[in-house]
């Protein structure tokens, strides 16, 4: 019968050892370890799993590392460190919070020789790394809700235009929290429209959106050729060009552009259902930019005072339709206070 007697300060004189728990993230490929955490690894008097599915397990029997499978608690884990020995614990994802609480109140108490504890992450997260969460999350959705397994490029479009235009009223107010929410939406659309892409070849058998035969592609595939396209538009970032201000950085942003879309017009690739204030300041801009000299069409009408005024204003760098906007919202404001109405959620 194995006696859990707490050891005592009488033990203190015998190396007490070292606990390490081994972290990993499962964002990150198995077997792909940090250095520090491969030496402690292979130096370890003894490594300890309680999951026999952990993912890293065929990647340390590879290494020739040999693994004890086990849950000890904090007592027995203290005990097997006796007379300096080094015991690593390969924690699951989630960790293990009754035996870290358990190592917690047994060094609290003061009546034991603890062995030194080290909390090694043998691999963390880098930046984005949520996002492969994400792509995880919209794929199961994708086949498992029976909403979201229907919808297509065209059902989805108009929730593109609500949300973008979310966003847009998030950064007008200045609420950081809404914003964030609101990206987090507009990244939605962006995740949903190319996991529906991978199903192109199926989605298209009914021509409902009017892909049949069309190639699938995934986010992987619209994320490199951000990438791309970011680096070939930015030659005074990642290449020998020179861009001393905003302007010559725009310069070299519709150039390259240019050459890539094969555009015959200035005016090529402007969305013309966007906005009427926008568009025209749009076109407005593209002109001055691309150096076509033109004069603006005159006409008898509120269209063609309304189409001055936005080229006057993308002009002077002002964009036309966030200004209306502004005034417009100013306007709600005094009419909800001639109604005695409090202002929107406290603005």
């Amino acid at each position: 019968m194995t006696d859990h007697s707490e050891p005592t300060a009488a033990d203190a004189a015998e190396p007490t050892g070292r606990i390490v728990l081994l972290t990993t993230s499962h964002r990150v490929a198995p077997g792909v370890l940090s250095w520090p955490a491969w030496q402690t690894l292979h130096a370890a008097d003894r490594v300890l799993c309680a999951d026999p599915g952990h993912p890293q397990l065929p990647y340390l029997r590879e290494a020739g590392i040999e693994v004890a499978f086990g849950s000890p608690d904090a007592h027995e884990l203290v005990e097997a460190c006796a007379g300096g020995r080094t015991v690593v614990v390969l924690l699951a994802g989630e960790g293990d919070r009754r035996l870290t609480d358990g190592l917690a109140r047994l060094a609290g108490s003061g009546r034991v020789s603890m062995p030194d504890l080290e909390l090694l992450p043998g691999s963390y997260d880098l930046p984005g790394a949520r996002l492969l969460d994400l792509v995880q999350v919209m794929d199961r959705v994708r086949r498992e809700c029976p909403w979201t397994s229907r919808q297509t490029h065209r059902s989805l479009a108009k929730y593109a235009i609500e949300e973008a235009y979310e966003l847009v009223e998030a950064i007008e107010d200045g609420d950081r929290e809404e914003l964030r929410e609101e990206l987090g939406d507009v990244l939605l659309q962006v995740v949903f429209h190319a996991r529906i892409a991978e199903d192109a070849d199926v989605a298209g058998e009914d021509g409902e959106d009017g892909e049949e035969g069309a190639e699938a592609f995934s986010i992987d595939d619209v994320a490199g050729a951000l990438v791309t396209k970011l680096i070939h538009r930015h030659p005074h970032v990642f290449g020998d060009a020179e861009a001393a201000t905003p302007e010559d950085v725009s310069a070299h942003w519709q150039r390259t552009k240019a050459v890539e879309k094969r555009r015959e017009s200035v005016t090529d690739g402007i969305p013309v259902g966007q906005p009427g204030l926008a568009l025209a300041a749009k076109l407005a801009g593209r002109a001055r930019t691309g150096g076509v000299a033109v004069e603006l069409p005159r006409g008898e009408g509120i269209g063609y005072e309304l189409l001055a005024l936005a080229a006057r204003a993308e002009a002077a760098g002002t964009d036309p339709e966030t200004a209306l906007r502004a005034a417009a919202r100013a306007y709600r404001d005094a009419i909800r206070a001639a109604e005695g109405v409090a202002e929107r959620d406290g603005r």
